[in-house]
């Protein structure tokens, strides 16, 4: 078989092209043999460009053209001529090859599912033949991006003074939140390294070290439950800086959030972004990661039925509760079917029930107006801002459990009446800040940390550790676009008796933490500076990019959302022999 390397790629030539002598290589993707002409799509991961046969006076080349079939490999030869039929849907369209030779390199059996961008193949199919799937021009956009990215992303942290620095891939585990991935040493029998959720130690390590400004693409690795947003291996952006306070880290990071959807998107975002407190973000929006593309805020009555004959409300009230709506704008004509389903999807979050209030002309339309006085009622309107029309979700619950409840609530209504339709090519960024230092946890019965053990209280929180740790700050911060979390940082604790105080916190004895984090301790007596970092979910900044909701369409070989890899079948099992050379034994479970 004689080879033709090619002259151009499938997505190049172009009408000033028109004349030249090409030698195109790829991937069939369509032929159409009309009778009188033979149509054939080139396809790579350049773009399409259609070939064309001229039966009439290329007999025998247009018979050898009946052997094609999809997803064969070939290259083709000819001439540059401008169609006749314009196909302005694709940048080559303006053009064809009017083909002298072809020839086939190799050929293919018929794929399980057509390589379009518009078929609706099961997911599980098309990541059992990820090679496949991966042809689409739709996903090669995705990583087209996914590379543009990773140069902007070195590019511009070397500019602003960073160095790369590889932390290990291999380390001690620390099981603190998400589960490890363990190895197993075949050297050190019975001891296992960890594969890292994250280089938080490292990176901080380093700034011990004098390298004031660090940064790293890494892969990290968490064994947790997985969701659509999620998988058990995914990158990050990881810095970290020396000498700064939280408002340095933010500047930074907007400078790399402004470059990239330029010079991807040629999109202007404008900086510094707002800045919204925990607090805030829950009670207005309930979220702490809320989508401020849209306003549909959260109203509190908690004040206002305070004296409510409802016994629901009187009881919540009484243990410190929160009473809060939703106003569903335009809604009052919703049926009870409807009023029931939303009831269930706010169980699913918690809530204990839901109550509901509909204004409509001259009337109030509701299962608890019986005991609201008509002032209450009318005081409860004007908070909501409602109109006759609308409709109150209502939600009486413990302050988080209530504004949670309502945050889910607020998004499936801007589901259900179209709101996300007019803005789904927006870009909303903003930070939250002013995290709790800890939250409780009521099945282990301790503190642990909102972020990370090893982030700082607010300054004139820390006596709070001593007396009410449940009220300290963090110096935490989360970058939010669209209600997705981009990434999450702080400021770092550089002494050792405060990042004693906090391993105390979360339950963890001096021994427990000696034997887990010693070596933090040990380089925290030795002139840490002041630090902070951040780590953005490379993965996620792809999606919101590329306008997938679907981590896997940027991720080239990913997990389902039982972990498993389809198309080489880990997780699998391994010989006796490996087993008994690592001194692993395999113990059958049930569960």
């Amino acid at each position: 078989m004689t080879f033709k390397k090619r002259t151009n790629n499938c997505g190049q030539l172009r009408p000033e092209n028109n004349g030249e002598k090409v030698v195109l290589n790829g991937w069939v993707a369509v032929v159409r043999d009309l009778g009188g002409l033979i149509f054939i799509d080139l396809r790579d991961r350049y773009g399409i460009t259609q070939l064309v046969i001229l039966p009439e006076f290329q007999a025998e080349l247009a018979a050898k053209s009946a052997q094609l079939k999809q997803e064969f490999v070939i290259w083709a030869s000819g001439e540059v001529r401008l169609r006749e039929n314009p196909n302005p849907n694709i940048p080559t369209g303006l053009i064809e090859i009017l083909i002298d030779e072809f020839e086939i390199i190799n050929q293919a059996e018929l794929p399980p599912f057509e390589i379009s961008d518009s078929i609706t193949t099961n997911e599980e199919l098309r990541l059992r033949y990820r090679y496949l799937d991966l042809r689409r021009p739709v996903l090669q956009k995705f990583f087209i991006t996914r590379n543009q990215a990773y140069q902007i992303v070195h590019q511009y942290y070397a500019e602003n003074g960073f160095l790369e620095v590889e932390t290990p891939v291999l380390m001690k585990s620390t099981p603190e939140g998400a589960r490890d991935f363990l190895v197993p040493s075949r050297i050190n029998k019975g001891r296992f390294y960890a594969l890292p959720q994250s280089p938080q130690i490292f990176k901080q390590i380093l700034m011990i070290s004098g390298f004031d400004r660090y940064m790293q693409i890494v892969k990290c690795f968490r064994d947790e439950d997985l969701r659509s947003d999620r998988q058990p291996e995914f990158s990050q952006i990881d810095v970290e800086m020396s000498f700064i306070d939280r408002d340095d880290i933010m500047a930074v990071t907007e400078g790399l959030i402004e470059r990239l959807w330029k010079e991807i998107l040629n999109i202007d975002i404008q900086s510094p972004f707002l800045k919204m407190s925990y607090d805030e973000a829950m009670t207005r929006f309930g979220s702490d990661k809320p989508d401020l593309r849209f306003s549909l805020e959260i109203s509190t009555i908690t004040d206002i039925v305070k004296n409510s004959t409802f016994k629901v409300f009187a009881d919540n009230i009484a243990t410190a509760g929160t009473i809060g709506l939703i106003n569903a704008k335009g809604c009052s004509n919703y049926s009870r079917k409807q009023l029931d389903e939303l009831a269930d999807y706010a169980k699913k979050y918690g809530a204990k029930g839901l109550a509901w209030i509909k204004f409509t002309e001259n009337t109030v339309n509701s299962p608890i107006a019986k005991f609201l006085t008509q002032e209450e009622i009318e005081n409860i309107k004007i908070a909501a801002g409602a109109e006759n029309g609308d409709l109150l979700l209502i939600v009486s619950d413990t302050w988080t459990r209530a504004y949670t409840v309502l945050g889910a609530l607020r998004l499936e209504i801007a589901r259900q009446t179209g709101i996300y339709d007019t803005i789904k090519n927006n870009f909303s960024f903003h930070w939250v800040i002013d995290f709790p230092l800890l939250e409780f946890d009521q099945e282990s019965g301790r503190y642990i940390a909102m972020h990370h053990p090893f982030t700082a209280p607010m300054d004139e929180d820390i006596p709070l550790l001593d007396t009410a740790p449940e009220k300290a700050r963090a110096k935490a911060y989360d970058l939010v676009v669209n209600g997705s979390e981009l990434g999450g940082g702080s400021i770092r604790i550089h002494t050792s008796d405060v990042q004693s105080k906090m391993f105390n916190l979360i339950g963890l004895s001096s021994e427990e933490a000696d034997l887990k984090f010693g070596y933090l301790l040990n380089a925290l007596k030795y002139g840490a500076p002041p630090h902070g970092g951040i780590a953005l979910g490379l993965d996620r900044i792809i999606m919101t990019l590329g306008g997938t909701d679907n981590i896997r369409d940027v991720i080239a070989f990913p997990k389902t959302t039982s972990g498993l890899s389809l198309m080489d079948g880990s997780p699998s099992s391994v010989d006796d022999a490996q087993l008994e050379e690592l001194g692993i034994r395999v113990v059958k479970s049930d569960k």
